[in-house]
């Protein structure tokens, strides 16, 4: 199997924005999937392919609505799209957005989307490349919906596929029919867009080639980033994040995570100049920094969810980091 370098999901702000707008609560959806009861109030959230499928199947469950992947992505307004994908929506005309939303959509999550144009049809998938498993019906159509979307705002017409091709054995729901408005065929071995090619030459009326002159080199600069393995340093508050709620995370699990000895762990994070222990607090100052600004939960729910013993023990910390209290802190917002 043909691999990134990272495995590395993007999750936005906006997906948890969609989800309360869906009823979803955010904190059941992150007990369901397993995941760190805090990740909901980070303003960019990093998960693995496994950890986006696991919390896709949470959204699934918990809305027990078999379009809950399209309702979401169709509801969506374009300034919730990351530059990344935003840009598709400034090209020259359909195909030219398709080729770029498939040149940059390895900056939010580890796939690749393929484009074959062949007679009168186009037909787009995308491979998952850090996992042989299938994605969640949800994600698939969060891809699907997000293909056409970019062609039918980009235009400004309903366009219509030619067909659409899914995997799952269920019938397509009612909401899917209107939406696609075309021939849809389940049991299917890979979930894919089939277009008419004559529409990928119709041309998107918010063409910016100055914008897109300006956001190239930075979208490229990215790519070449995150190609690369991202850095230690980053691989070790990714783990320290997701473990800070239990409480201090052990380096001996973080190490075991990255396949490395603690004590090559410790040389290497001392080869740059910090200690584990000033990445544990880096991290937790930090996340008690976000969660003291969503104002979603209390300062005795703060203090659980960054895996302190109790209050008194996080107001200790917080005056160590800022100099003032908790609450003297968020009066200052």
């Amino acid at each position: 199997m043909t691999r990134s370098t990272t495995d590395k999901c993007r999750l936005p702000q906006a997906f948890w924005r969609a989800a309360e707008r869906m009823g979803l609560s955010a904190p059941a959806l992150l007990r369901q999937a397993r995941l760190p009861a805090n990740l909901h109030v980070s303003p960019d959230t990093w998960l693995t392919t496994a950890q986006y499928f696991a919390l896709w199947r949470a959204v699934e469950a918990q809305s027990g609505d078999p379009a809950i992947g399209l309702l979401m992505t169709t509801r969506s307004e374009n300034a919730a799209h990351p530059p990344a994908t935003m840009s598709a929506f400034f090209a020259r005309d359909y195909r030219d957005g398709l080729h770029r939303l498939a040149r940059f959509k390895r900056l939010c999550t580890p796939e690749e989307l393929s484009i074959e144009e062949s007679g009168a049809e186009c037909r787009v998938s995308v491979h998952w490349l850090q996992t042989e498993e299938a994605e969640p019906d949800a994600v698939a159509d969060v891809i699907l919906v997000s293909v056409l979307e970019l062609g039918r705002r980009g235009t400004g017409r309903q366009l219509r596929p030619r067909r659409v091709e899914m995997t799952r054995s269920a019938p397509s729901s009612e909401s899917h029919c209107s939406y696609f408005n075309a021939p849809i065929r389940t049991g299917c071995s890979q979930n894919a867009l089939i277009l008419a090619r004559a529409d990928l030459d119709l041309p998107f009326a918010g063409h910016n080639p100055e914008l897109l002159e300006m956001l190239e080199p930075a979208l490229a600069a990215s790519m070449r980033e995150i190609e690369a393995q991202s850095s230690l340093l980053d691989q070790v508050r990714i783990l320290i994040g997701q473990r800070i709620a239990s409480g201090r995370p052990d380096i001996a699990e973080i190490a075991d995570e990255l396949g490395l000895s603690e004590r090559t762990l410790q040389r290497r994070i001392g080869e740059d100049g910090v200690s584990y222990r000033g990445l544990v607090d880096e991290v937790r100052r930090k996340m008690g920094q976000q969660l003291l600004a969503s104002d979603q939960n209390s300062i005795d729910e703060i203090a659980f969810l960054l895996g302190f013993q109790d209050t008194s023990s996080f107001y200790r910390a917080f005056r160590g980091w800022e100099g003032v209290t908790p609450a003297q802190w968020k009066g200052l917002l």
